[in-house]
C-alpha cells in the first residue's frame, strides 16, 4: 500500500544510512524498522491517579455554605455592574 509521510530529516538519513549499510531498499528498511518497534510496544500498566488532599481547617464563623451560591451569584453581580459603568 502506498502512502504518504512526514519523516522528520535526522530520522530520514538515519534510515537511508542503514539502507545504504544493509544493501537492501529504503521501503523495505522502513517497514523493517516499523515493524520492529510495533512488535516491541507492549502496554503499560496504569497507575491509578491519586490527588492528595488537605485540611483547611473549620469554616470561619457565620459562614453559612448553603448562600455560598448566592454570594457568588452577588459578586459576580456587582463585577458585571461595574464593568458596564466603566463602558467595556
Amino acid at each position: 500500500m502506498r502512502t504518504t509521510l512526514t519523516i522528520d530529516d535526522a530520522l530520514l538519513r538515519q534510515l537511508r544510512q542503514r539502507a545504504l549499510d544493509m544493501g537492501k531498499p529504503f521501503k523495505q528498511v522502513v517497514n523493517d524498522t516499523l515493524r520492529a518497534g510495533l512488535s516491541q510496544a507492549v502496554p503499560r500498566e496504569r497507575v491509578p491517579y491519586r490527588c492528595p488532599t488537605f485540611s483547611i481547617g473549620g469554616l470561619a464563623p457565620g459562614v453559612d455554605l448553603t448562600k455560598a451560591n448566592q454570594l457568588a451569584a452577588a459578586l459576580e453581580d456587582d463585577l458585571l455592574i461595574e464593568k458596564l459603568r466603566q463602558g467595556r
